[in-house]
């Protein structure tokens, strides 16, 4: 068995190969060579959260679980909020091949889902980017989404503008793209080709009147049944798509609140990323179109990053070999 720690993994999987590998791993699943069940969540005081997340890839003959804490509030002590490992099991014998650690594979996978989806589902000369939140998930966001769509210019909101500017700061120096940092969400989004909303909110932060068309939109914050980022009027309004059809209908607020309200009606999820992919659904029809991808995070993308990582730690010799 190896362990593999965060710097490794960061050092095994770059964000190019991070966004084929989900990519490949969303068609498996779309092909029913990839199989999930919903995540097990345990809720904590405060708000917290503990969840299992299990998966089995058949064709890399692997199976496996993450277990994550989500704790929204540990920004503010300098923490992620997403905390937690992977195990990654051999499907033949169920033997452990490697525990790895899940705060970055979340980090890296997430971004990388959310470029597969701008990849197919904004229009391909999109130049503006919009980040709300300027936490783990923006540093990512931008690098995966500047990977896969030809942007020019970034705008960044948070409700910690010290922490945006520190975001800007930071991250011009590593991507060498304009970054300008809005004192308000609407004035951040109201150019914006693509808009990725990262946040720990809890009520909308996104509203239809401040979308242009044709945008597309990447909802990743929101992962509670309870929660939104995003109002009523902008889902109703747009082409809506998810990640997993049962997870939608069972964790996202962004989807399950217009519901209960009746602005929308229970066939408004197009489909799946992963059927988007495959042709089963049809995408982006017009560039006049407003676009969403709902972003709850599965458990087959931790497994694909993770058996990755795994492999690239064999050949390299990386991690710490612990004798079973």
């Amino acid at each position: 068995m190896i362990v593999i720690n965060q710097n490794q993994v960061e050092e095994l999987l770059p964000m190019d190969t991070c966004i084929k590998v989900i990519e490949n791993v969303l068609k498996d699943l779309a092909a029913g060579e990839a199989i999930q069940h919903l995540r097990s969540v345990i809720p904590i005081e405060q708000e917290n959260l503990m969840g299992l997340m299990p998966g089995y890839l058949r064709r890399e003959e692997v199976i496996g679980a993450k277990v994550i804490t989500i704790y929204p509030k540990n920004h503010k002590q300098g923490l992620p909020s997403h905390q937690g490992v992977v195990l990654l099991n051999d499907a033949n014998d169920g033997s452990i091949k490697a525990i790895i650690d899940g705060t970055k594979i979340t980090a890296l996978r997430t971004a990388a889902v959310s470029a597969v989806a701008t990849k197919v589902l904004s229009t391909k000369d999109s130049k503006i980017l919009s980040l709300l939140g300027s936490g783990e998930q923006a540093r990512t966001h931008l690098e995966a989404i500047a990977a896969v769509r030809p942007i020019t210019k970034v705008h960044i909101w948070s409700r910690n503008v010290e922490k945006a500017t520190v975001f800007k700061e930071e991250m011009e120096r590593r991507i060498s793209i304009p970054i300008q940092v809005f004192e308000e969400a609407e004035d951040a989004v109201c150019e914006a080709d693509i808009i990725c909303t990262l946040t720990a909110a809890t009520e909308p932060i996104l509203h239809r009147e401040w979308v242009k068309e044709g945008a597309h939109i990447n909802a990743v914050g929101a992962c509670k049944a309870t929660d939104r980022e995003l109002d009523s009027d902008i889902v109703k309004r747009s082409l809506f798509y998810v990640d997993r059809v049962e997870s939608a209908v069972n964790e996202s607020g962004d989807y399950l609140i217009p519901l209960k309200e009746g602005k929308i009606g229970p066939n408004h999820i197009i489909g799946e990323l992963g059927e988007v992919l495959t042709r089963k659904v049809p995408g982006r029809q017009s560039n006049s179109e407003i676009t969403i991808f709902e972003s709850l995070g599965l458990a087959i993308e931790d497994l694909a990053a993770a058996n990755f990582i795994y492999q690239e730690a064999v050949k390299q010799k990386k991690g710490t070999v612990i004798p079973m």
